[in-house]
């Protein structure tokens, strides 16, 4: 657990000794660019957290947010990734996603790449079914993939990502196989099980809360239940030890000056503990679960080694 109270005050202590040349930054718009299109799970999370970030960097900072969709996120991060490293552009980091776009494509970054500034979300998987399916629970779903394998199709954001990565995990848990139908994006995904067009979906808790009546939850992957759905079951409570889920941050490009750099991580920090910010959160179904600088990188590394582990033994396309 990220002890906010130390770090901050070591940063502080560290911003105060860097000198002067500090105070001036940010001295023009800090660009943040989102790898996904509006409306979706991460593009929600960077615009509840910019302004907060902005208020704690102070010195009338300004973050705009830029969404550049495509290949799954990658088209976003290898923009940051190839940045100037002066502070000016950010980006929003997702794991496991990010590290997998490394192990199934050609990618022109790596961690290396990074600064890491601070993971804000652990966003648990949820498995939804069309109203127009008839599947209810998760039994009914791996009974209904038994009979006939590959006849269910589910919706997901992308390929490679903690949505692909989790129904993975489920089929080879439960020796099923089902459709894979991948979207632009986890709106498009949740609006096509809206519609019925796919029989069923693998999105986050923060995606379909407010989606509850027009759709059927049919399980959360966490051990415990959701706040945010407390009337659904967990994969566990139905026999299913199904865990999954997104972590949703921000990274820099490698070497930022090291004062930008602390002035970014003590934003960033206190940002994750303002009241106002957790309560725009919980509004919006974002599961916070802070993680500052080296604790995130070690979190990337962790998730990285488990991706590599599922991709090595199982066949994604």
């Amino acid at each position: 657990m990220f002890n906010y109270k130390k770090k901050v005050a070591l940063m502080s202590a560290l911003l105060f000794a860097s000198g002067a040349a500090l105070a001036d930054y940010p001295e023009k718009p800090i660009t943040l660019i989102v790898g996904f299109s509006a409306g979706g799970g991460t593009d929600v999370m960077a615009r509840n957290v910019a302004p907060y970030v902005e208020k704690y960097l102070g010195n009338d900072a300004s973050i705009v947010v830029k969404n550049m969709p495509g290949a799954s996120g990658q088209i976003g991060i290898t923009e940051v990734a190839h940045s100037d490293p002066d502070g000016y552009t950010i980006g929003t980091y997702n794991l496991p996603g990010m590290m997998a776009r490394t192990l199934d494509r050609d990618a022109k970054y790596s961690a290396d790449s990074f600064t890491f500034l601070a993971n804000i979300v652990s966003d648990p998987n949820v498995i939804v079914t069309s109203k127009k399916s008839g599947i209810t629970t998760a039994k009914e779903f791996i009974e209904a993939a038994k009979k006939a394998p590959r006849s269910i199709t589910v919706g997901m954001s992308s390929l490679g990502g903690d949505d692909h990565l989790g129904l993975t995990k489920f089929q080879n848990i439960t020796n099923t196989e089902y459709t894979i139908i991948p979207f632009k994006g986890s709106s498009a995904a949740r609006t096509a099980i809206l519609g019925g067009h796919v029989a069923a979906g693998v999105l986050n808790i923060s995606e379909v809360a407010a989606f509850k009546d027009e759709l059927n939850v049919i399980g959360v992957a966490q051990a415990k239940r959701s706040e945010f759905a407390p009337d659904v079951k967990t994969f566990k409570e139905q026999g299913v030890e199904f865990y999954n889920g997104a972590l949703r941050g921000f990274v820099a490009p490698a070497g930022l000056p090291k004062d930008v750099e602390l002035k970014l991580l003590e934003a960033f920090s206190k940002a994750a503990n303002d009241p106002e910010l957790l309560a725009k959160m919980k509004a919006t179904a974002n599961p916070v679960e802070a993680s500052i600088g080296p604790d995130f990188k070690q979190l990337n590394n962790e998730l990285y080694k488990l991706a590599k582990q599922v991709w090595e033994t199982t066949p994604w396309k």
